[in-house]
């Protein structure tokens, strides 16, 4: 029996103050069936053509917003709502949780200010203490989907089959339709809006031009208007759709709120057997706001719940918080819609490559083939000291050694054993080397920070004006973090060529590699051996040689084990990637991408999103 069925009768069920608004004040004249496929049909034409060419991206989304803006106001007034504010449901969101079993007897809602709603401690909760659990029969997830409504159009249509994230996003807005859905508690419950780069005006929108984050957020808006024309057309077309509570009522504004409540909020769970993972939301814990920390969320099978540790000792009245994961802030504002000011992971990202065109090329591509380095990845420089991770410094080495050097870590003495140590700060593969290499970090940096159009400084002052709206302020907070980011690389790589050029012109011994030094790598995290290492930082799909010129998008993703619950991980519903290489992602966008009708991509049009 579905999670549906069972819950039907459940008094949490009754029918709820639901109201679809289809004249009234502010709503325009009804627009005709025909007049609005037109419309439909010209968004996924546009949005399925071939990708604009380099530099064209701007123009390109200037052209989707304004045909998604036609279509939003004839479709005004038209979107589902609910009568009373999402305060007014929070006793009722409790209720339900506890009575399908959940704990709520240590926290409560609170409207935490700049931070938005949270759960806040009503006793003192230890740390590492179970806090909060929740069971299976709360959540929605792709299962619960199969078992709805949307399950015969499910059982059709590819894109549902290979997009999870999509999935769940329909999944809602069908829930949110019907007065009798068991998660009603829930849905009301969640924001009727959010701050995500969908909901940006243009002109919050331009103020990410020329960061990094810029083509995420273009890609996120493309794809989302593609999947809306897809489905508005399924749900008036398709015969399994028919009894989908979503004909009289799915406009463009419906679908952004249902893409942005699961980017936000989308997690991994197991299946009940625990053979796969699947996606879900999971209520009453998705209030829990961000810190930094570690992960202390985790799905209990033998329970068949999630339940949630603290991470440190709370006080009766502080706000609880959990760790979303190792996320840039440009993963925190396009997936989640914030800025952490205080994130300790975030990062910029560098995409380099060794050119097949160098006359060193094989050998490079040897050393570093060994170190378990590809010859073409992206990295990333961090806002921590050191600003580069052991496999970009040993990929760096790598790329400035001479033919001697390359020869000497190939079919040197300890060669083999040698190769460990590239990631380590403590063996050098010259003084020369080490120059080389943070020059080139240092200039890489210097001419990153070229490519902006204000300075830091400028961007400051603008933070400083108090009309500012909210979603600029986040931009330009977005915008400004990577220029400090590149500042305090350059910074670093002149303190460093400038400490070994020292070292060089004082004659200092360069230390040397023994066999039994092997024994220092096995400590520090960034002495372990390079090969033994997951290479979080590669990009599983860059195939292109690049030249160290080129600079995108990386694939750092979250470091998770397989049990860990991260808020809002996993995919977005944009495509972009949020798992890193080799975890437990259910659906990797280049396969959804090959399902995926809306898309239409030609050979030279570019994958979704890079994240």
């Amino acid at each position: 029996m579905s999670l549906l069925s069972k819950h039907v009768t459940n008094k949490m069920g009754k029918k709820s103050r639901v109201k679809t608004q289809k004249s009234g004040t502010g709503a325009t004249a009804a627009v005709s069936p025909k007049e609005m496929m037109n419309l439909i049909s010209e968004l996924l034409q546009k949005c399925s053509s071939t990708a604009p060419s380099p530099g064209k991206e701007w123009e390109e989304y200037i052209q989707i917003r304004a045909l998604v803006e036609k279509i939003r106001k004839k479709q005004k007034g038209m979107s589902v709502s609910f009568e009373g504010t999402r305060e007014e449901f929070f006793s009722e969101l409790m209720a339900w949780a506890t009575e399908c079993g959940a704990s709520c007897d240590c926290f409560e809602i609170s409207n935490f200010a700049d931070e938005g709603y949270g759960l806040k401690a009503i006793r003192d909760i230890k740390a590492e203490e179970l806090f909060l659990w929740v069971p299976r029969k709360m959540l929605m997830t792709v299962e619960s989907a199969k078992n709805s409504v949307l399950g015969p159009l499910y059982s059709q249509d590819r894109i549902l089959q290979a997009m999870g994230n999509v999935t769940l996003a329909i999944h809602l807005l069908c829930e949110r339709a019907n007065p009798s859905s068991p998660w009603l508690p829930y849905i009301k419950t969640l924001p009727a809006d959010y701050d995500t780069p969908l909901y940006f005006e243009e002109d919050e929108v331009r103020h990410l031009l020329a960061t990094q984050a810029i083509q995420d957020v273009l890609s996120q808006y493309k794809n989302t208007a593609r999947q809306y024309a897809y489905f508005y057309k399924v749900i008036h077309t398709h015969p399994n759709a028919s009894k989908l509570p979503l004909k009289d009522a799915f406009t463009f504004d419906d679908y952004r709120w249902a893409v942005s409540s699961v980017m936000t909020r989308q997690n991994q769970i197991p299946t009940a057997d625990g053979s796969r993972v699947t996606l879900a939301l999971i209520p009453l814990w998705d209030m829990c706001n961000h810190t930094n920390g570690l992960i202390t969320t985790g799905y209990n099978l033998e329970d068949d719940r999630c339940e949630c540790v603290a991470l440190k000792d709370y006080k009766e009245a502080e706000q609880i918080y959990i760790f979303y994961g190792t996320r840039s802030n440009a993963e925190f504002v396009i997936h989640n819609g914030f800025f952490f000011e205080d994130n300790a992971h975030d990062r910029v990202k560098i995409k380099l490559g060794v050119s097949k065109s160098e006359r060193l090329y094989a050998m490079k591509a040897e050393v570093l083939a060994r170190a378990g380095i590809p010859a073409s990845s992206i990295f990333a420089l961090h806002c921590s000291e050191p600003p580069i991770s052991a496999q970009l410094l040993a990929f760096l080495r790598v790329f400035c050694m001479t033919e001697e050097e390359l020869r000497d870590y190939l079919v040197g003495d300890h060669a083999i054993n040698k190769i460990f140590t590239l990631g380590n700060t403590e063996f050098p593969v010259s003084w020369e080397n080490e120059i080389k290499l943070w020059t080139f970090l240092e200039t890489r940096a210097a001419l990153l920070l070229k490519t902006y159009k204000t300075t830091s400084e400028e961007d400051r002052s603008m933070l400083e004006k108090p009309d500012l709206s909210l979603h600029s302020r986040i931009a330009i907070k977005l915008r400004l973090a990577e220029k400090e980011i590149l500042e305090r690389a350059v910074s670093c790589g002149r303190a460093k060529r400038l400490h070994f050029q020292k070292q060089l012109d004082e004659g200092i011994p360069l230390p040397l590699y023994e066999e039994s030094d092997i024994a220092l790598l096995e400590n520090a995290d960034a002495k372990l051996p390079i090969i033994l290492r997951k290479l979080e930082e590669e990009d599983e799909h860059v195939q292109e040689e690049m030249s160290l010129a080129q600079i995108k998008p990386d694939a750092a993703g979250l470091d998770s084990s397989k049990t860990p619950v991260l808020n809002g991980q996993c995919k977005d519903l944009n495509g972009t990637q949020e798992d890193p290489p080799g975890s437990d992602a259910v659906v990797k966008e280049s396969e959804a991408e090959k399902h995926d009708p809306s898309t239409k991509r030609t050979e030279g049009e570019p994958e979704d999103g890079s994240k």
